[in-house]
């Protein structure tokens, strides 16, 4: 695999950074496009005898055109084409997201890649690329002319002023192959480039003839330096370096939903957002009605995450945490283990709906309606029918009461055509509307508030044993019954377990509403309650389920993914396993893997593709040096590029952090966006799930364990923290090491 670069690349003709751009676009027909405010394409001239050089002619080409793109949007006048003030702030806000969306971002590859095409690719395939980026004849570097057409791959789709592209979204049919064409099937490729950057500048490229049987196959230097890239700031696109399993779920089609077991580092977090970008990119329509969620562990995870979608030209994508979307009360208590425990138990959902419908109480009165001079009795048998009936449907609560006063309505109109008279709807609603009907609704079917109905069964004990009857056992009430009931629900202290009993209460009155596709990160820590709740979110719409069973760290994790997906209201969907890791270096999966047996043992051991070992070391060091063993290891990781993350356990992150600080040096929290100046984070074990840093330093395992409420989960926990790194890991310990650590394959000191 040739490659092919410049170790001082000129400067760009454009004057420009890389930029990023809008999602797929092509001309629009309706809309004239402004000459004068669309800029020349610098002209290509005679083909320079170097590659590269043409390479960097067309990157310079391409950012005219996104700039020509935005210049475009902002040209347009919609004085003149809508019809009242409502339509034009709408088209306005339209514009203006586009125009946003077409920004320029400094030092981000316009594309990364480049696909020579044996015959021109059909019709499906070349989907929003009706002519060849680049003309019909490659360059000598590419190893002469082709009879097909070449497409330059990036973040987004440019195309030049008469409307043909330049750059293809990654996205679009035709990109394809980039991911998944190999010798063994080309996929109609001749030639597949890889291009390399620096500081968002083309310096290199990487050619892989893919019909040729004299070239051997060879891992891409490009492809791996990417990988291994220092990590400073936010997590970033994994666009240019997804691999073929990797692509097969992200353009998983969206009528069902799909659940990724990934082990560390192997990139399942980045798939599911990428897999959101291709959804809304081949089904933008659907979802731009319905709506997209990403769902996070933690707020800390979101900010690491929330420039991914952007980055690919999605902005309008929403994230949350499940704590974000069951906030119906304000939390100010926390349960402990047992009580969470069973509070998320799926067995609360049938507590619950019997609790909503104790309220209802069957009629023993007649409904006497008096109109005008007639009156009409409803008897009280009757009236138990319409009940009956409705119970017996089991539709929500609030859904039936809203019914309830039509149906009596209803029978009070049959006795008026009986009586020769012919009401319509409008009497219908009146009857509806009357106060003795609404008397015998109020006394029947009350209204019932979610979180008045939540406090009296944790606040009354005999409420609660009549609606968990063979449900819970008597020691189960006990442990969720409150010790001193709050008056209201405002003075109550709800932890966050309350709030999620509170949502299911909320659901069974009032339908929640769903949303066309939903992605849940770090999905192994959920309590079945918390997956009902995201469930119902996703009951019309698809959901993408990610996480690692070997990495649920609550005493409620789940033990399998088979019944994480029926609590979720998705059984029979999809599992698919991720175990080739991308990040984490070799020595480091392989030693965090000997806990695999006592905490998850069912699991396939994960591999990686680093060629780099990376650095791995274990110091130990006497109790009083444990502090200054910390710090010295921090300054060493400082000496290296990238970020660093200090790994504790909650209880010694003051004691780090005040260390810190009296030496100067400075730590941010986790989620804060490092940068060149400000490398280091001290992160608590508790928030590390998901984080990723260059370099780890990993304070004293043992107390990891010990901090968590058994030895599974602190095992787990460790896991956890253990695989955070991207490059090195140092681990400093003065206690003993948990057992399943021991053994060699680390530099002891």
């Amino acid at each position: 695999m040739p490659s092919h670069a410049h170790p001082s690349p000129p400067t760009d003709p454009s004057g420009a950074p890389a930029t990023r751009g809008a999602q797929p676009a092509g001309p629009r027909p309706d809309v004239p496009r402004p000459a004068a405010h669309r800029p020349e394409t610098p002209p290509a001239g005679p083909a320079a005898p170097d590659p590269l050089q043409r390479e960097r002619a067309h990157l310079a080409a391409s950012r005219a055109a996104l700039r020509a793109m935005r210049e475009d949007a902002e040209a347009l006048n919609i004085a003149d084409v809508t019809a009242n003030w409502v339509n034009a702030e709408v088209l306005q806000g339209e514009i203006d997201a586009r125009i946003k969306a077409l920004a320029d971002l400094a030092h981000t590859p316009l594309f990364f890649g480049r696909l020579d095409y044996l015959h021109a690719p059909g019709l499906g395939l070349a989907e929003g690329a009706s002519k060849g980026a680049a003309d019909s004849t490659s360059d000598e570097g590419a190893g002469g002319p082709r009879t097909g057409e070449n497409f330059y791959i990036g973040r987004r789709h440019v195309h030049d002023a008469d409307g043909d592209p330049m750059v293809i979204d990654w996205r679009a049919p035709v990109s394809q192959p980039f991911y998944r064409a190999s010798k063994k099937d080309p996929m109609d490729l001749d030639l597949r480039r890889r291009f390399g950057y620096t500081a968002g500048e083309l310096t290199a490229y990487e050619d892989e003839h893919l019909t040729d049987p004299a070239e051997a196959a060879q891992t891409s230097r490009l492809l791996q330096s990417e990988i291994e890239r220092p990590r400073v700031g936010p997590m970033r696109d994994i666009v240019a370096t997804i691999q073929p399993e990797q692509d097969e779920i992200v353009r998983a089609g969206i009528g069902g939903s799909v659940c990724v077991q990934g082990a560390p580092g192997t990139g399942k977090t980045a798939v599911g957002l990428h897999r959101v970008a291709y959804l809304l990119y081949a089904h933008r329509e659907r979802l731009a009605r319905s709506g997209t969620l990403v769902i996070g562990p933690n707020r800390s995870f979101l900010n690491y995450i929330e420039q991914v979608l952007p980055a690919l030209g999605e902005l309008e994508v929403k994230q949350a945490t499940v704590d974000d979307l069951v906030a119906h009360v304000e939390v100010r208590g926390t349960d402990g283990a047992a009580a969470a425990t069973v509070k998320g138990d799926a067995r609360m959902a049938e507590v619950l709906r019997r609790a909503v419908r104790s309220h209802i109480t069957l009629p023993v009165e007649p409904c006497m309606v008096v109109r005008g001079s007639r009156r009409w009795r409803v008897p009280a048998y009757e009236l138990e029918e319409i009940v009956r009936e409705l119970m017996d449907r089991d539709i929500r609560y609030g859904a039936a009461r809203e019914a309830l006063p039509q149906r009596i309505a209803h029978a009070v109109l049959v006795r008026m055509e009986q009586a020769g008279e012919a009401p319509d709807d409008r009497v219908q609603d009146a009857v509806a509307r009357n106060a003795a009907v609404k008397a015998v609704v109020k006394e029947v079917w009350p209204p019932v508030d979610p979180a008045k109905l939540v406090l009296r069964l944790l606040g009354d004990a005999e409420f609660l044993a009549e609606q968990a009857a063979d449900i819970l056992t008597p020691e189960e009430q006990r442990t969720i019954l409150w010790a001193k009931p709050a008056r209201s629900p405002k003075s109550a202290k709800w932890s966050a377990a309350d709030t999620v009993l509170i949502d299911e209460a909320t659901d069974l009155i009032t339908r929640t509403h769903s949303l066309g596709h939903v992605v849940l990160d770090e999905a192994q820590d959920l309590s079945p309650m918390q997956y009902r709740a995201v469930g119902r979110r996703c009951t019309t719409g698809s959901a993408t389920i990610l996480g690692d069973i070997a990495q649920g760290t609550t005493p409620w994790a789940t033990d399998t993914w088979e019944e994480a997906l029926a609590h979720l209201g998705k059984p029979g969907s999809a599992v698919e396993e991720l175990t080739q890791g991308f990040r984490v270096p070799r020595e480091v999966i392989a030693y965090a893997s000997r806990l695999l047996p006592a905490i998850a043992p069912d699991l396939t051991e994960a591999t990686s593709i680093r060629e780099s070992a990376g650095d791995f070391e274990i110091r130990t060091v006497a109790a009083d040096d444990l502090d200054a063993a910390v710090l010295a290891a921090c300054d060493e990781a400082l000496t290296k590029e990238g970020s660093i993350g200090l790994i504790a356990a909650d209880a010694r992150v003051p004691v780090l952090r005040a260390a810190l600080e009296a030496t100067g040096v400075t730590c941010l929290a986790p989620g804060e966006e490092t940068s060149a100046e400000s490398r280091l984070t001290l992160v608590p074990a508790t928030l590390a799930k998901g984080l990723e840093y260059d370099y780890v330093v990993l304070d004293e395992p043992a107390a990891i364990v010990d901090g968590e409420p058994d030895e599974r989960t602190g095992l787990r926990r460790l896991y956890v923290s253990l695989t955070r790194p991207v490059s090195g890991l140092m681990v400093i310990h003065a206690a003993p090491l948990p057992a399943q650590l021991n053994g060699t394959g680390a530099a002891l000191l």
